[in-house]
C-alpha cells in the first residue's frame, strides 16, 4: 500500500469520529443546512489560500435534479478539511479552524479568485448572456470548473444546453475522460468512475446505486479541453460524488461503501484543478 493511499485509508479508519464532529459544528455551529448564513464572497474573503468555491445558479423553469445548495454546506467543509489533511495545499480556516468555504455567482468578480468552482445538480442550472460570457473568460483564462450530481437522459441534456451558451460545441468537444488522463492519477490511482447515490435513495432502495434506474446505469466523468488539452469543465454524471463528503459521519456502512473513493477521487480532481 503507498503512503498516499494509506493516509487515506487510514483517514477513513478514524473518520466517524472526526466527522460527527464536523457535522455538529455544521449543524449547530453554523446554522444547518438552509439556516447557514450564506452570503456571496467579497474581494476580502479571499486571503490566497484555497477555498471551496460553489457556484451560485437561479433555478431554471425547465430543470431538474435539486438546486446550488445540494450538498451544501457540509460537502464544502468536510472536503475542505480533508484536503487539507491528505495533502499540502494551503486550506483557508478561520480562528476556529473552521474552513472559509466561499459562494460565487457564474458571472460575478468573485468568480476569478477562485482556482476551482464547484456546481452542484447541473441539471436545474439557468445561465444567462452575461454570465455565459464571464463564466467562458474565467475558462479560458485558467478557470476549472466541475459539475456534480446529475443523472440521467433529461438532466445531461439540459445541463448541456446550457453549457453551449458558454462553450459552443463547434469550438468546444464533449469527450469521456480516459481512464489514462492525469485526473484520475494526481495522487491517487483511480482506477474507475463511482457510482454514488445520495444517501436517502441508497438507503430507501436497500443499496441500490442507479438513482434513475436503466437511464442511470453507466457514472461518466466528461469534460471539455482547451485548445492545449487542458480541462476546463469536468462533468461527473449519473453520480453523486460530493454525498459521499457531505455524508461520511452519517451511516458507517454509506461511507465505507463511498467515502475513500469519493475522496479519491475528488482530491485528485481539485488537485488537476489547482496545478493545471
Amino acid at each position: 500500500m503507498s503512503t498516499r493511499r494509506g493516509r487515506l485509508v487510514r483517514a477513513a479508519a478514524t473518520v466517524c469520529v472526526l466527522a460527527a464532529a464536523t457535522a455538529a459544528s455544521a449543524q449547530f455551529g453554523r446554522g444547518g443546512f438552509f439556516g447557514f448564513a450564506a452570503r456571496v464572497a467579497k474581494a476580502e474573503d479571499f486571503d490566497g489560500r484555497f477555498h471551496y468555491c460553489r457556484a451560485v445558479y437561479r433555478q431554471a423553469r425547465d430543470g431538474s435534479g435539486g438546486s446550488w445548495r445540494t450538498d451544501y454546506p457540509r460537502a464544502d467543509i468536510n472536503m475542505s478539511i480533508r484536503l487539507s489533511e491528505l495533502t499540502r495545499t494551503s486550506v483557508s480556516f478561520d480562528e476556529r479552524r473552521q474552513p472559509r468555504h466561499l459562494l460565487v455567482n457564474l458571472g460575478g468578480d468573485e468568480l476569478f479568485g477562485c482556482p476551482v468552482v464547484i456546481l452542484s445538480a447541473p441539471g436545474a442550472a439557468s445561465i444567462d448572456d452575461r454570465e455565459a460570457q464571464r463564466l467562458r473568460e474565467y475558462l479560458l483564462k485558467g478557470g476549472f470548473l466541475w459539475t456534480d450530481d446529475s443523472w440521467g437522459t433529461y438532466q445531461w441534456e439540459h445541463w448541456v444546453s446550457e453549457l453551449r451558451k458558454v462553450l459552443p460545441a463547434s469550438e468546444f468537444p464533449i469527450f469521456d475522460v480516459p481512464i489514462t488522463h492525469p485526473v484520475f492519477h494526481t495522487q491517487f490511482a483511480v482506477a474507475d468512475i463511482p457510482q454514488i447515490p445520495n444517501i436517502g435513495f441508497y438507503v430507501r432502495s436497500g443499496g441500490r446505486t442507479s438513482e434513475q434506474g436503466a437511464d442511470s446505469a453507466v457514472p461518466h466523468m466528461r469534460a471539455v479541453a482547451d485548445r492545449t488539452g487542458r480541462i476546463m469543465v469536468l462533468m461527473t454524471h449519473n453520480t453523486d460524488i460530493g454525498d459521499s463528503w457531505e455524508r461520511e459521519g452519517d451511516d458507517p456502512s454509506y461511507f465505507a461503501s463511498f467515502g475513500p473513493r469519493g475522496y479519491a477521487l475528488g482530491i485528485n480532481a481539485f488537485l488537476y484543478g489547482l496545478t493545471h
